[in-house]
């Protein structure tokens, strides 16, 4: 019970942080001060205290949007494991109830975009499905990688200390793998080099279009939405990384360690790096697939 409670504790806390140790890295490589590091739980505080304005051109959909987006992440995050313990929910074939999950958040954020019958909104709703469907392939290759290695369905099952059995071809695999799923997590979650979270130019934004007419509780919600499923793809690298430890509460810490780890990169990723043309964005994407396939290759004979 411990375990599950800690789980819980860190998928609705920790998302936020994320985001703000993503900001104060890129303000460290700016030369600025940058934000305060909890500054994403202020801005939530403050959204969650006013009430939202609704167009009377939209419908339930758009209403559903933010509310169905949060609630598939954080189930995607109750069947990732972290910190070296099994997920929540667990079963033989977990793997595609989180896929799915993932896809039917980006579904409805997409539809209430297009609810709202604004050209931007649906002009970023088209990108956000189009580089997501080429995006999928990486993350499904990886996880026949994983499927390959551990012989096991279940995501808590395939990620239980991967590193461990691995020869060297399968570790080849997997740091291909990692390389790939991170390119994902960039796409995924809309940031540098495929896409700015911080413009404010309507023809160059991909996720943030979507949501320019949600405000107060719902635009909450869909930030908060959004932090999660940056923590459920960061908690997917952080779990093939080799920093684990048997012991409960050095395992726990060396999983937010992780995850630190990968939003402080991230952080210099967007530092180091321009935001890549939209006809490159697609390239860079099926590398990430391509990456991963490889690595499935490597462990077919």
């Amino acid at each position: 019970m411990l375990d599950l409670a800690f789980h819980v504790a860190l998928v609705l806390l920790l998302p936020p942080l994320l985001l703000g140790v993503i900001n104060k890295t890129k303000a460290a490589f700016a030369g600025r001060v940058g934000p305060p590091l909890l500054q994403a739980y202020w801005d939530l505080v403050r959204l969650f205290r006013k009430d939202a304005v609704l167009s009377r051109t939209t419908t339930w959909i758009f209403r559903a949007g933010p509310v169905v987006a949060i609630s598939t992440a954080l189930g995607a995050a109750l069947l990732v494991p972290l910190g070296g313990h099994a997920a929540p929910v667990a079963f033989s074939g977990d793997v595609i109830l989180f896929a799915y999950l993932l896809g039917l958040g980006r579904f409805f954020t997409a539809t209430a975009a297009l609810d709202t019958g604004s050209a931007f909104e649906g002009m970023g709703a088209a990108r956000e499905v189009s580089f997501s469907a080429l995006a999928e392939p990486a993350l499904f290759f990886g996880l026949l990688v994983l499927v390959r290695t551990s012989g096991a369905l279940s995501l808590s099952l395939m990620m239980a200390a991967p590193w461990n059995t691995a020869s060297t071809v399968a570790g080849a695999a997997l740091v291909l793998v990692v390389v790939s799923w991170f390119l994902v997590l960039l796409a995924e979650n809309s940031r540098i080099p495929f896409d700015d979270p911080n413009t404010h130019l309507e023809l160059t934004m991909i996720h943030e279009v979507m949501v320019l007419d949600h405000s107060g509780k719902a635009f909450g919600l869909v930030l908060w939405g959004a932090a999660i499923k940056l923590f459920v793809f960061a908690a997917l690298v952080a779990n093939l990384l080799p920093f684990r430890s048997d012991d409960v509460a050095l395992g726990w810490a060396a999983f937010v360690c992780s995850m630190l780890l990968v939003a402080g990169v991230v952080g210099v990723v967007e530092s180091v790096m321009a935001r890549f043309r939209l006809v490159r964005v697609p390239q860079l994407v099926v590398s990430a697939s391509l990456l991963a396939a490889l690595g499935l290759v490597l462990l077919v004979r």
